[in-house]
């Protein structure tokens, strides 16, 4: 009561404080949105000034991640959805710069194309039917929830079947202007049957040991800036961690196993050890027979040997503790093969009868009747009733599976009734007849109840590792942070080119958290800061940060650029060293040797004992015979080339082959390679880190 009336007293006073922070907030929100031209929070990207909404956004993504199921994780739907919404967006804004549009006609033929095979838009014989498609139209003008949804996919599915047109009819008209000329069908013909032999000598740029030429930082420097396109890098951040894990201590270990010997006594004697298990375990009792394969191979060979009744603990496998009650010992087929057929509760494609559950069970029941009499009709009744796609072609059969394979109650009465069994069985699928053909191959199988606890650690070591991990974050902040390392006994984690948009850093998982500490505006090199990852404490230094694109650094291009500019510091010493004027006096004063290649052609530059050099044979093709060519940079050395023979091929009547295969080529990659042009030439502002 006393702080009811102090409150009450205080009434004004809290309303204006109250009213304060509500009109913060609302002028921080308006700034955030609006103020500086910004528009981060609603907006995920511009591209060439069209804005992608954020929320529209991250439903698709959502959206995306409900189709893959639990096996996807936000950072694969996002990209997925990104590249999706920049291609779309890219190429509408091609489609509305040209007005290419659709009629209502190219419309329906494409929908009578897409949706033939669905039995929902054809008639009684099975051909399309653009009546059904306006029946089923009308039936979303229901006015009820589900006909509300189901009016939104389709009207969404419209709007991408219209757009997937529009982008097609935009790529044709790519493709059209694509298609090569009569000079060019002629020239690629002479570019693969034109053919030359050549006498050679080829001075390799190994007989330079590389020690001997010297290729400065200023030198690397310049050819990167000469060839920009070829070491852009997106923004990125080098760290360094060290991990204290949240594990349990040699003591929590102990006294885990303690808890469990206190266990014992009473699971030798108690009845109903399945409620005894569920209460006691982390992992409820599984009701099912084991192979000694499939038992932990650690206890496999001791808990295999063990008779009905006995228990043997505790026993640690990975991070728990275990105790096991045999509760069944028998012999098992390793493999079953049989038969069934599949009566489902509700609609049944095979025989399009919608049945209840009671009316699916009936069914079964009477199909065993007649299969009990005569099981020559069992394949018959398969193609007529059975919804199980997977077996229908094989007559309802499934030859030899291990016991792990089916649904437990069909995995149950197929491994352990006999041979010839007959039976129904119902799982989530519905009512199966079953029948089992053949068993092999029996072994001894256990049934084992088992309590399992995670050894977990005590309130006193997770107050421990986080003293250990705060202190060594105070130091490192304060001090060197390798140097703290080694003092604390650990070895620092480096981990190169981390992208805006990682999610997963090796060593530590899936977590944005350091690297959105590391993007931020102030982050600097040489920050450190502490993180809780997965049941451990990280502690990580950023040291180096690049956060706008731009080139790579020396450091980084210079394993690909030294090698060029010192092959081509090699090739100016080979060429200056050349003396003579004839093949053999060249090789000679080489104290290399003159080869010969023939049959060669420019469609296939390939010189044996030289590799591919384009150039050298390009440079051949330009000289007349007995003609030497003057020394020619190449790949794997410094040639020069003496024409002895030039084989032109016959002129043809048609060249349409050959341009037939340029206009093919060509037009066969043109759907990704016009969206990388247009990717390359757009204005893109990506927002996605802001929010992700």
């Amino acid at each position: 009561m006393a702080i009811l009336n102090s409150i009450r007293k205080r009434g004004i006073f809290l309303i204006i404080i109250i009213a304060l922070a509500l009109f913060a907030f609302i002028v921080s929100d308006s700034l955030t949105k609006g103020g500086g031209g910004q528009k981060i929070e609603d907006t995920v990207a511009s591209i060439n000034g069209t804005e992608l909404s954020r929320v529209d956004f991250m439903s698709k993504v959502e959206n995306y991640q409900r189709q893959i199921g639990p096996s996807s994780n936000t950072a694969q739907a996002m990209n997925v959805v990104w590249e999706r919404e920049l291609r779309n967006t890219l190429l509408q804004q091609q489609v509305d710069a040209l007005g290419i549009t659709i009629s209502e006609d190219q419309l329906k033929e494409t929908l009578s194309q897409v949706l033939g095979n669905d039995p929902a838009f054809q008639d009684e014989n099975g051909f399309y039917s653009e009546a059904k498609l306006i029946e089923y139209e009308r039936s979303l003008e229901a006015n009820t929830p589900q006909a509300r949804s189901a009016k939104q996919q389709w009207l969404e599915y419209i709007q991408s079947t219209r757009r997937s047109i529009l982008q097609n009819n935009y790529m044709t008209m790519v493709r059209g202007g694509l298609a090569a000329t009569l000079a060019e069908g002629e020239q690629q013909y002479h570019f693969e049957n034109d053919k030359i032999n050549i006498d050679y000598v080829l001075i390799p740029y190994t007989k330079i040991a590389d020690e001997d030429v010297v290729v400065t930082e200023a030198e690397i420097e310049k050819y990167i800036r000469d060839n920009p396109d070829n070491f852009e890098v997106e923004p990125s951040v080098d760290i360094q961690y060290v991990s204290y894990l949240e594990e349990p201590s040699p003591a929590d270990i102990d006294n885990q196993r303690e808890n469990m010997k206190s266990l014992l006594e009473e699971f030798k004697t108690v009845e109903d050890y399945e409620f005894f298990v569920n209460g006691e375990s982390d992992n409820n009792f599984v009701d099912r027979w084991f192979f000694k394969g499939e038992l932990p191979e650690s206890v496999r060979d001791t808990l295999i040997n063990l008779n009905a009744g006995d228990v043997f603990g505790p026993y640690k496998v990975d991070n728990t503790y275990n105790i096991s009650r045999i509760v069944g010992v028998r012999q098992l087929p390793d493999s079953v093969k049989a038969r069934h057929i599949l009566i489902p509760i509700g609609y049944n494609r095979t025989d399009s009868i919608t049945r209840t559950k009671e009316q699916a069970k009936i069914t079964a029941d009477s199909i065993l009747v007649v299969v009990k009499k005569d099981r020559s009709k069992f394949a018959d009744l398969v193609s007529k009733f059975s919804s199980d796609s997977g077996s229908i072609q094989n007559g309802g059969r499934y030859d030899w599976y291990p016991y792990g394979q089916m649904v437990e109650e069909f995995r149950d009465f197929t491994f352990e009734q006999k041979t010839g069994s007959l039976g129904v069985v119902e799982s989530q699928f519905g009512y199966h007849v079953i029948e089992v053909e053949g068993q092999k191959d029996p072994k001894k199988a256990i049934k084992v109840a088992t309590i399992t606890k995670e050894i977990e650690p005590s309130e006193e070591t997770l107050s421990e590792v986080f003293s250990r991990a705060a202190k060594f974050e105070e130091a490192a902040r304060s001090g060197d942070f390798n140097t703290v390392a080694e003092e604390n006994g650990l070895s620092p984690k480096p981990v190169n080119k981390i992208g805006k948009l990682d999610a997963t850093i090796p060593g530590i998982g899936q977590d944005r958290s350091i690297v959105n500490w590391a993007f931020e505006e102030g982050s600097k090199v040489g920050d450190v800061k502490r993180f809780n990852i997965n049941e451990s404490y990280v502690i990580a230094q950023l040291t180096r940060k690049n956060d706008k694109k731009g080139l790579m650094s020396i450091a980084e291009a210079s394993g690909v650029v030294t090698p060029i500019l010192r092959n081509k510091k090699k090739a100016e010493q080979i060429r200056a060293g050349i003396a003579g004027g004839t093949l053999q006096e060249v090789a000679a004063a080489q104290n290399e040797t003159v080869k010969t290649a023939s049959a060669l052609t420019r469609a296939n530059p390939t010189i044996v004992e030289g590799g591919t050099e384009p150039e050298v044979v390009g440079a051949a093709f330009g000289k007349k015979v007995g003609e030497i060519t003057k020394p020619i940079d190449g790949q794997n050395g410094v040639y020069m080339v003496q024409v002895l023979q030039i084989n032109k091929a016959p002129k043809l009547d048609n060249y349409a082959a050959y341009i037939g295969q340029l206009s093919s080529g060509a037009a066969g990659a043109i759907n990704n390679s016009v969206y990388q042009a247009l990717k390359k030439a757009a204005d893109i502002e990506d927002n996605r880190a802001a929010f992700y």
